[in-house]
């Protein structure tokens, strides 16, 4: 069964809100620098050199640090500025789409852009994940993608055995590259470029196994975010 259903898109509810008290120069510079970073650490991991970073953002290293005085505040925002882009997607194409399960494929190829496997690493033991931020960020995340899960679940299409977790662990996974193929400019020539034609293979084939009527039984319990950070 495929649901058709009627929404009202709030004006701008798709957009990112900057950072309050900041010039507009300010908040361009802060965003092309966690933008910068964040590609980056996807191809190179979380110990690029911060110059580095400033020079693909196109700032000088004073402006790099002015914003973001050391690697871990850095890496705490690249962590959030993902969560709340996820969000943003899932939420997006909940107001947009109106068929819930095209919803729901929309958001899962929209999410794997932001490589949230490679990204991961970023969480290291040094970074506050109960940081009160990254628990705000958690639970939009979570209500977002729920609601887009929940909506293609009422519509019949979604099978009714998993949860955010289980989505967000497959797209995890999708996501990670492989052991031995490192980033683009490793010796192997592997990388996430190469790499992209078999993630959107077999995140097909994963969105086939997610419509209901379920063909098999999972073992185990549907999975939350909060029981992955436990885990």
């Amino acid at each position: 069964m495929t649901a058709t259903r009627s929404r009202t898109r709030v004006p701008g509810a798709c957009a990112a809100t900057p950072p309050h008290r900041l010039r507009a120069d300010a908040v361009r510079n802060r965003e092309r620098i966690i933008g910068a970073a964040r590609e980056a650490m996807v191809e190179f991991g979380a110990e690029i050199p911060l110059d580095e970073i400033a020079r693909r953002a196109g700032v000088g290293n004073a402006t790099l640090y002015r914003h973001f005085p050391d690697r871990l505040e850095l890496i705490h925002h690249v962590t959030l500025s993902v969560m709340d882009r996820t969000a943003d997607k899932a939420e997006c194409a909940l107001a947009e789409e109106p068929d819930a399960f095209q919803a729901l494929r929309r958001f899962v190829f929209a999410a794997v852009e932001e490589r949230i496997g490679a990204l991961c690493p970023l969480l290291s033991d040094g970074v506050d994940k109960d940081h009160p931020d990254l628990h705000a960020a958690r639970e939009r995340l979570e209500g977002a993608v729920e609601a887009l899960m929940g909506a293609a679940r009422d519509s019949g299409q979604l099978r009714t055995d998993i949860a955010v977790g289980d989505l967000m662990v497959a797209l995890t996974q999708l996501t990670r590259p492989l052991p031995g193929w490192g980033h683009p400019r490793t010796e192997s020539g592997g990388g996430c470029t190469d790499f992209d034609r078999f993630v959107y293979r077999h995140l097909v084939l994963f969105l086939d196994g997610l419509r209901a009527p379920a063909r098999s039984e999972l073992p185990g319990a549907a999975a939350t975010l909060e029981d992955l950070r436990h885990s």
